[in-house]
């Protein structure tokens, strides 16, 4: 029987070790990895960086936003599937767990291949939306090109195939597998670019570097599968299973507000460089680091939830409503005390900072401005997201979606348009703090009510 296989795995790190050191496994591994992944993100900007060429800079910035989609796609059903899955184990439903757990990552698969493929008939009209200038775009269309229309496929399936392994108990093996990830891309960046492609093509080369990684990093989840079939309730699909109707509605009501939140943070991020290419292409540089640099804190943060998220969804399902709280409020504290951290390096270093990725001068005073000021809104944004993955533990997807929308389409959009218009860059860089903070307000008196409405 596969129940007795799963429950070995998970139970009792579900179910009785004591809140900090469950949390802890399920933690360390992914913060690990997302650290990793972290690097191997900074790592494309900081190589570029070395050629002194803010248009470079700015034109990697760019296409990140439209790299960030491919994580909203693997969130719709990494995140909605995973989830769905630790809930049906906690209910004992291993059959519906074992199905939905495959006709998600068919459906990452099918959805990656028709993401590629509308990013290459709308490459050029794309780009200039989302703010390339003749200087940049270019080499926003190479690195669009390996890292999105040929990548994407590699880095979705990668990524939810993570999320299934996280949320299952094997937090270590999906962490290995991401870190590893950025590992080779930090290895194959400087080889790509400065080696193999001539010089003036440094965009392409960091590009062919990340998509080789998200192939290999596949090929690391494809075997993690096979070792785990006949053991857990994954396997590689042989074909598209049958699911019962409320588990699909579950799957979506998780997984489209999973993806709306990184799709609707990924829309500010547009907002941002493209009102920041108004002001300039330094100016676009500079805000482009800052956004990367400001996810050390971010990306702890978001380690620390996706290890809270199956603890608190397994007891929410098996009715420890008590361990489900106490999963939450840990993950709180640490994640505050990390940003606060962050905060003091950040005031600190940050010219330092910058410093390390580019040498222009401009770049460097604007960044360090920028980044000194943006990371006072750190604590927020972590206590807004850490909000938005507990109601998605809890299978409150309306709820966290509604929390992304108010986060980003009524606050911070608007802000941002309203704050450039009055303060100009200095406005853009301040309107994160101001946004958080009414959000965070709002987050907390949705979930006192809601809190109430899970335990009676």
């Amino acid at each position: 029987m596969k129940t007795a296989n799963v429950n070995e795995a998970t139970r009792e790190i579900f179910e009785t070790w004591q809140v900090p050191r469950a949390l802890a496994k399920m933690a360390i591994p992914t913060i690990v990895s997302q650290l990793i992944t972290l690097v191997y993100n900074v790592a494309d900007t900081w190589f570029i960086g070395q050629t002194n060429n803010p248009y470079m800079v700015a034109a990697s910035s760019l296409v990140l936003t439209v790299f960030l989609m491919t994580t909203g796609i693997a969130n719709l059903f990494g995140v909605g599937g995973g989830s769905l899955v630790v809930r049906l184990l906690g209910r004992n439903d291993e059959d519906e767990a074992e199905k939905v757990a495959s006709l998600s990552l068919v459906m990452a698969a099918a959805s990656s291949l028709v993401f590629s493929i509308l990013c290459f008939i709308f490459m050029n009209p794309l780009l200039r939306l989302l703010g390339a200038s003749d200087n940049t775009i270019g080499f926003a269309r190479q690195y669009l090109m390996f890292v999105v229309v040929i990548g994407c496929f590699p880095t979705v399936l990668a990524n939810t195939m993570s999320s299934m392994v996280r949320n299952i108990g094997y937090s270590r093996e999906a962490g290995f597998g991401l870190g590893m990830g950025g590992i080779l891309n930090v290895i194959l960046d400087p080889l790509f670019m400065f080696v193999v492609f001539p010089d003036g093509y440094q965009v392409m080369g960091a590009a062919v570097a990340t998509m080789l990684s998200n192939f290999i990093t596949l090929a690391y989840f494809i075997f993690v599968y096979k070792k785990l079939e006949g053991k857990t309730v994954l396997a590689l699909p042989r074909s598209i299973e049958k699911i019962r109707r409320e588990s699909m509605g579950s799957l979506f009501s998780v997984g489209i507000p999973a993806a709306m939140s990184l799709l609707l943070f990924d829309l500010c991020n547009i907002v941002i460089n493209r009102l920041a290419s108004g002001h300039g292409d330094i100016e676009l540089a500079a805000i482009g680091i800052v956004l990367k640099v400001e996810r050390l804190p971010l990306n702890i943060g978001i380690g620390i939830c996706l290890g809270m998220t199956p603890l608190v969804a397994y007891n929410y399902a098996s009715k420890n409503h008590k361990r489900m709280k106490d999963f939450f409020r840990t993950a709180r504290l640490v994640g505050l005390i990390v940003s606060v951290l962050c905060v003091v390096f950040y005031r600190i270093c940050a010219p330092y900072i910058i410093g390390a990725f580019i040498s222009d001068a401009d770049t460097v005073r604007f960044g360090t401005q920028f980044l000194q000021s943006r990371c006072f809104a750190t604590p927020f944004m972590f206590l807004s997201f850490h909000m938005v993955h507990f109601m998605q533990a809890v299978d409150r997807g309306k709820v966290s979606f509604l929390l992304a929308v108010i986060r980003q389409l009524c606050l911070n959009i608007p802000l941002l348009f309203f704050l450039n218009m009055f303060f100009g860059m200095n406005g853009i860089v301040w309107t994160q703090l101001t946004a958080d903070f009414i959000n965070v307000v709002i987050s907390y008196v949705i979930y006192a009510r809601l809190i109430e409405d899970i335990a009676s």
